[in-house]
């Protein structure tokens, strides 16, 4: 078997790779069967020449590879007739501008494996970034606290060589007396968990964060069950909630009372209730003054997201009274924080935490048996055809 990683096209540039350096090294000695080609690349965040040093053959292009690996969308000319391809595709939620990616691998007859489509019997997903999104995302929270108030600042998590620098950045700073609201309770807020500590930002519970002053900075982690009720009472379980989402209200506006900051980390289905309206944001009693929406769904779960904003200029502001965009730190704004590719900010580390993920637990499946049927259920088309597992997707690539 020849496995392939591919060179990065999107832009702005991603720098993250699937298999690391190490990576391969080590997938090399495990099984000696295996072949491992790497094609050169002038921006990825490992250079050519580590892979070169690790006994990596380096190519221009790895077509001839029979597994390859990328992160981002793949360009049209670099789609690998006939072969398998796994990387983030960004077309199972039907999105429009990839459309015609999902065409031209039809076209090519190439077996397209979705990293975000690799899950576990139980629905749990294998792998994905949502552990570096949510250590970034909650940085950038904090810097963005800081220069709203001018009371501290941070060298930016893209500038900074590894999340080694980033905790050195953390430790050098003093937090004032705030309260943040954390909302989810998977692998992005398990990430924000990580700064937060790292902070030495003190874990309070609800009961505490609605009802009690600190004279140190505090933060609460509240998930699904907690911010939803129907009739006064919580969903029993996750699975309760989403047998059907649309019939619970949620009373997540009861922490904007009192939280400084929020950092969105949560799940949210486009067919519940938003977090919060336009309309609660312009009452006095909302008091949350910066908002980090890691989940960046544009007027979603979180309607003060008015786009997507950049790792080079992160912050915007969003106006109370119109609900437009305004000065970032204007009194009547929010500071929003709402970059989209967080992990790219720390290319090394959320390499090295994906490709440690995938020997341990997919590219084994390809080398041996899948009893959960993983790939099965995670390939969206092969030899030219929508998979029964995506067949819903087929008036999307019709234009319908």
């Amino acid at each position: 078997m020849k496995i392939g990683i591919i060179k990065e096209g999107k832009t702005p540039p991603d720098k993250r790779v699937g298999l690391t350096p190490a990576h391969c090294a080590h997938l090399k000695e495990a099984y000696p069967e295996l072949e491992i080609k790497v094609q050169r690349s002038p921006i990825r965040c490992f250079q050519d020449e580590d892979y070169a040093a690790a006994g990596i053959e380096l190519v221009d292009n790895v077509n001839d590879c029979d597994v390859i690996f990328g992160v981002k969308e793949v360009k049209y000319e670099m789609l690998a007739e006939g072969k398998t391809m796994l990387f983030f595709s960004h077309t199972i939620k039907k999105q429009p501008y990839n459309r015609d990616l999902l065409r031209e691998v039809l076209k090519k007859k190439i077996r397209l494996i979705d990293y975000e489509t690799l899950t576990y019997a139980n629905g749990f997903r294998v792998l994905g970034f949502g552990r570096f999104a949510g250590i970034v995302g909650a940085y950038n929270a904090l810097i963005a606290h800081g220069k709203r108030y001018k009371s501290f600042d941070m060298k930016p998590a893209y500038l900074c060589e590894d999340m080694t620098e980033m905790g050195n950045e953390l430790r050098k700073v003093t937090i004032p007396n705030i309260k943040i609201i954390v909302s989810g309770g998977g692998k992005v807020a398990n990430g924000v968990k990580e700064t937060m500590e790292t902070a030495g930002i003190r874990q309070v519970s609800i009961p505490e964060f609605l009802n009690e002053e600190f004279g140190v900075p505090v933060y609460c982690n509240a998930d699904i069950l907690d911010y939803h009720e129907k009739d006064g009472k919580a969903p029993a379980n996750f699975g309760e909630f989403v047998q059907d989402s649309t019939v619970w209200e949620n009373t997540f506006i009861k922490f904007t009372k009192v939280a400084d900051i929020f950092i969105s980390a949560h799940f949210w289905d486009n067919k519940s209730a938003h977090f919060f309206t336009e309309e609660d944001v312009k009452s006095d009693d909302f008091k949350v003054k910066v908002i980090a929406d890691i989940t960046c769904d544009i007027k979603g779960s979180v309607p003060t997201t008015l786009r997507p904003s950049t790792i080079a200029d992160p912050i915007y502001g969003y106006d109370r009274t119109t609900g437009e965009e305004a000065d970032s730190y204007a009194d009547n704004s929010i500071t929003i924080m709402a970059v989209d590719n967080l992990p790219c900010e720390v290319p090394k580390d959320a390499s090295e935490g994906f490709g440690q993920d995938l020997i341990d637990k997919i590219i084994p499946l390809f080398l041996g048996e899948d009893p959960e049927k993983i790939l099965e259920r995670a390939t969206i088309a092969q030899d030219g055809k929508l998979t029964q597992y995506f067949s819903y997707l087929q008036d999307y690539v019709d234009g319908k």
